[in-house]
């Protein structure tokens, strides 16, 4: 028989999937001489009207295999996690997922079982075969080959090549804000950011040229240069984004864009933005608030056992006040949210006064401050306590006013959250007494105080066991009372971990809960060296105890640590 049995098996699936007639099946079959497979879809698409798509799924089910797209799928670092780019371009087969125990492999040879049996073993799990085009899969590979210049073709329209700096090669008179170029280089900055995971985005003026660097997993890293002289275009593209003023430029302002309105991509986030003058030009911040993303639960967010049960004890009480402290990143306002989340229930009334509102939350009144007109964080404690809440959240505490205000709200049979700018949880109380808090106030009211920061995890893939010894190892005997193994970043990292040794962040915190030896001590006006000592003798843990646990546990190195929270004075 001129076909050959699996080219007869394709036929016979186009049959099935009524793409062929039977009249047509029994020409082709019937053929005298003999026909080649590229011959085979010659034939079917320029004779029968089969389409490329068509044949490739009648393939796949003549091979018993399910069908891939590989040119629809998006390759990362995780792509190459535990097979090599190396070994999939020499093999042409593409490792497309996980399921449990089972790795997705896209093959282009159905008949190589090689293959996918060195996958398994090099992988440690099981594989189930994907049947994909072959130009599909090596397309992949100069797709990711590519990727780190993804910026040449925005630069190359503004007229420059990436890096260079051509001073007088562009007038800032000839580059302006509405240009197609500028518009897509703004595009591309935040659509890059997001896809790397990045949570804050930093525009800087330097003296020649205008510098970009992302935050990620807290740590800044350079992704752009332009030319200086492109600065003020991309500046002003980015206010008229957010409806700031662009004729403004002495003066810093704040604003939000809601990035959908911007593109065609499935983003759905929205960007903080803030502006202020600096000597080569204007900066421009910008903090990325993806909506995709809901709030985390309480225990995600880093906390010991001990501790959550404590603050879960604290978030569920009638009446008083729980304060977040800590510098600007350092995940208060996600904590604030998880609580929130937690207690929020229809029989409970929820209000909040933020700057800006960073998550719409379900269920829960929201209010976006404007200092501009009076609408300031005191005046919204003022209008919710005619309100009748049950629950208040303040997004920060500034001024003596505001502070007053809430210690009076969580006095009169209001919960009140809030967050305020310390170091750690005993120096709240003085932050509050120079606001002029009386300190029978503070005693009353505060139910607890909550100090965190935010350390890197170290990457599980690549992470690197060792004993710590020397001064390592007195670390750890003076805060924990404890010594073992630890783990250290690996130096060369792997794909997971982006080549850093770090993926992710988890919280560490300092709970200081008050008990009556606490309030006696606040009355008294006692110093914070005094409160710390009294909390410690209480249970509480420090940050810098809180972080050596973490290492302990395994979930972050003691370079992290040290650098993160500095070790307690004796």
């Amino acid at each position: 028989m001129p076909l050959g049995k699996l080219q007869l098996q394709i036929v016979q699936q186009l049959e099935k999937q009524g793409r062929l007639a039977p009249d047509a099946v029994q020409a082709i079959s019937s053929r005298p001489e003999e026909i080649s497979g590229d011959d085979l879809d010659r034939l079917l698409r320029e004779q029968h009207n089969i389409s490329a798509t068509q044949l490739f799924v009648a393939k796949a089910q003549a091979y018993r295999l399910a069908p891939f797209f590989a040119a629809k799928f998006r390759t990362s670092p995780a792509t190459y996690e535990r097979i090599t780019e190396d070994f999939c371009k020499e093999n042409t087969c593409l490792p497309v997922g996980y399921v449990g125990d089972i790795l997705l492999l896209a093959i282009a040879n159905p008949f190589d079982l090689a293959t996918p049996q060195k996958v398994a073993e090099l992988s440690g799990k099981r594989v189930v075969r994907l049947y994909a085009r072959e130009k599909d899969i090596r397309d992949k590979f100069l797709v990711e080959k590519s990727r780190p210049a993804g910026f040449d073709d925005v630069i190359g329209a503004i007229g420059k090549e990436y890096g260079t700096i051509g001073e007088d090669a562009t007038g800032e008179s000839d580059v302006s804000e509405d240009s197609a170029p500028i518009v897509q280089l703004a595009n591309r900055i935040i659509e890059d950011a997001f896809y790397l995971g990045t949570s804050d985005i930093h525009i800087e003026p330097w003296e020649k040229e205008v510098i970009v660097r992302y935050r990620v997993d807290g740590v800044c890293q350079e992704k752009l240069r332009v030319p200086r002289k492109v600065g003020p275009a991309l500046v002003a593209r980015l206010k008229i984004m957010c409806n700031l003023n662009i004729a403004e430029r002495r003066l810093p302002q704040d604003g939000r864009i809601v990035f959908k309105h911007y593109t065609k991509k499935s983003i759905d986030i929205d960007l903080r933005v803030s502006t202020a003058p600096l000597n080569h030009g204007e900066g421009v911040v910008m903090r990325i608030l993806d909506k995709q993303k809901s709030t985390l639960p309480l225990p995600a967010l880093g906390f010991s056992e001990e501790n959550l049960a404590k603050y879960r004890e604290c978030i569920r009480q009638p009446y008083g006040m729980i304060l977040h402290c800590g510098p600007t990143g350092s995940g208060k306002s996600m904590t604030l949210y998880s609580a929130l989340s937690e207690i929020n229930a229809p029989d409970i009334v929820i209000r909040t006064a933020e700057d800006p509102i960073e998550y719409t939350l379900a269920g829960i009144n929201q209010m976006q401050m404007h200092r501009q007109i009076g609408l300031t964080f005191a005046s919204a404690l003022r209008a919710f306590l005619r309100q009748d809440p049950d629950i208040i959240l303040v997004g920060e505490i500034r001024d003596k006013e505001t502070a007053n205000i809430a210690v009076e709200a969580a006095l009169t049979g209001h919960l009140l959250i809030s967050t305020l700018h310390t170091n750690d949880a005993p120096s709240t109380v003085a932050r509050l007494t120079d606001m002029g808090v009386e300190p029978f106030m503070i005693s009353s009211s505060l139910l607890c105080v909550c100090a965190q920061r935010l350390m890197r995890r170290v990457c599980k893939t690549c992470r690197v066991q060792y004993e710590p010894q020397g001064r390592e190892r007195e670390l750890f005997e003076a805060a924990i009372g404890w010594s073992g193994p630890i783990y250290k970043a690996s130096p060369k990292g792997c794909p997971k971990c982006n080549a850093t040794g770090y993926k992710g962040r988890l919280g560490i915190h300092e709970l200081m809960v008050t008990n009556n030896e606490l309030v006696e001590a606040i009355n008294k006006g006692m110093e914070a060296a005094e409160l710390k000592r009294i909390a410690m003798r209480a249970g509480m843990k420090t940050l810098h105890q809180d972080s050596l646990l973490k290492v302990k546990e395994g979930l972050t190195t003691l370079e992290e640590a040290i650098s993160t929270v500095p070790p307690d004075l004796a």
